[in-house]
């Protein structure tokens, strides 16, 4: 189907596309991946429930509007395969950040380690054990991601386009990861860093990689390729600079994750950076006595929560939210993309920077 068949894309469809592409891959496992039957397909079972659990899906929806950006054409199973191995590389790359950050909870669920210790009685060997399937459980979700991209029936010209893409987002994210693991732990003043880290583990891997791979299978030139980056990457940072807000000021109800697990983790987030950076003495003593803390109570959360308004950090994310939201819809008014994909991925900025979870 062309971009210019479609007069309207509708997202909520989009999204139901995927989710039931994603239900019928699961239901299918690729030669070498135990049915979900037997003994050995806990884990098969376990990754259903995980992937298939509700979700933005922004990923894959990114990936489609990508294709559509670059004039779409014929293969659309292509495009729908490879978009959902995104959903199964993300499900990846969350279990296994789950268990370095030591996270309870996912999507107000308990996380892959926390679900699987669960099962056994309590205890260290319950803790381990945890631990060491969801690991398992993660290198499933990586192998089956790369199974459906295998199996998209991609032409050699798609492959030449779509693989390099693949392992640049991949070799993005883990930097972005291992940045963020190296800085994690204690307060620091560094911004530049904190934002680094947010274009690599979001900003690239979010938004603009998913966008080029869609636009790659469709044969997208640089012109559409340099249109998508301007976009993605303002957007892709202000996305996690909500994230940031959220990990401390959001609701568990909606965000379905601790509200302390970012300030007894020590994030290098952008919001505690300018925190750090404008504290007063008292102020910065205060935050490095309690950030990183993994018995932080809530009592001493509303401590730095305080510092974080009384520095201005909070107000100047918000501010940095708006800019860069700005920022990439004036790159859609002043690209070269279609009018319904331009106008789908404006709803897509909206809910990124607006939401509540």
């Amino acid at each position: 189907m062309s971009t210019d068949l479609a007069p309207t894309l509708d997202l909520r469809a989009l999204r139901d596309r995927v989710d039931a592409v994603l239900a019928e891959s699961l239901r299918r496992p690729p030669a070498g991946i135990p049915s979900p039957w037997g003994h050995a397909g806990e884990l098969t079972r376990a990754l259903t429930d995980f992937v298939l659990a509700p979700g933005k899906r922004i990923r894959p929806l990114l990936c489609v509007l990508g294709w559509h950006a670059a004039g779409g054409g014929d293969g659309e199973e292509t495009l729908w395969r490879t978009a959902a191995s995104l959903e199964v590389f993300h499900a990846f790359a969350l279990i296994h950040d789950d268990i370095i950050d030591g996270s309870c909870t996912r999507r107000g669920r308990p996380s892959a380690h926390r679900a699987f210790a669960a099962r056994r009685p309590a205890g260290p060997h319950a803790d381990a054990f945890g631990v060491h399937a969801a690991i398992l459980l993660g290198d499933l979700a990586l192998i089956w991601s790369d199974a459906l991209v295998n199996t998209a029936g991609l032409s050699a010209r798609q492959r030449d386009a779509v693989l390099p893409l693949l392992d640049a987002m991949r070799g993005e994210v883990l930097t972005g990861q291992h940045m963020d693991l190296m800085a994690t732990g204690r307060p620091t003043d560094d911004v530049d860093r904190a934002m680094g880290i947010a274009r690599l583990k979001t900003a690239k891997y979010t938004v603009e990689r998913p966008l080029h791979l869609g636009a790659a299978l469709a044969g997208a030139g640089e012109d559409v390729l340099s249109a998508c980056s301007a976009y993605a990457l303002p957007l892709g940072e202000a996305f996690q600079l909500r994230d940031d807000l959220l990990g401390v000021f959001g609701d568990p109800a909606l965000t379905g994750k601790p509200v302390l697990d970012d300030l007894r983790s020590g994030k290098a987030t952008v919001l505690m950076a300018l925190a750090a950076r404008e504290a007063t003495p008292a102020q910065r003593r205060t935050l490095d006595a309690l950030v990183g803390r993994e018995d932080l109570g809530e009592d001493d959360a509303a401590r730095v929560r305080h510092i974080l308004r009384r520095t201005g950090a909070r107000h100047t994310v918000e501010r940095m939210i708006t800019q860069r939201y700005r920022q990439a819809l004036r790159a859609l008014d002043d690209g070269p993309l279609a009018f319904p994909v331009a106008a789908a991925l404006r709803q897509i900025a909206a809910q990124a920077v607006m939401r509540g979870a």
